[in-house]
């Protein structure tokens, strides 16, 4: 029997005894779209946060301002940018983790079909039959 003919026999018999499609389908494409989504929003908060980092921010310069002039507001609001910036930090930290992850997800899973896309071919680049495939499984 042919492959093809093989291949089709068996997907006729896996649909008549299994369960309803899925109903979460997930890309290449797909995590493409969310790590540059995430790469993306890491950006623009980077750029649009008052980070303390360099001091330089505005709410850092209120708070030095207020300091100078012996306002209680200015230790407070030192404290609250100190929170903000560390919250900061972490909430871009899980965006370039999400966007790194996807990016190596998509490499890692794009080798593996290759992997066993070439364990599943012969010698001379034929594909097996689905009945060799089985003994595998077996």
């Amino acid at each position: 029997m042919a492959f093809d003919d093989e291949w089709a026999e068996a997907m006729r018999t896996a649909a008549m005894g299994s369960s309803p499609a899925p109903d979460l389908v997930v890309t290449q494409d797909d995590l493409g779209a969310v790590g540059h989504e995430a790469f993306l929003v890491h950006g623009q908060l980077r750029g649009k946060a008052d980070i303390a980092g360099a001091g330089t921010g505005a709410t850092a310069r209120a708070a030095a301002e207020c300091s100078t002039r012996n306002l209680a507001l200015g230790p407070e609001l030192s404290a609250t940018l100190s929170t903000w910036d560390s919250q900061v930090k972490t909430v871009l930290q899980m965006y370039a983790h999400i966007s790194n992850h996807l990016d190596f997800s998509k490499k890692a899973h794009a080798d593996n079909d290759e992997a066993i896309a070439a364990s599943l071919r012969h010698r001379d680049g034929s594909a097996m039959s689905v009945s060799e495939i089985q003994r595998y499984v077996k």
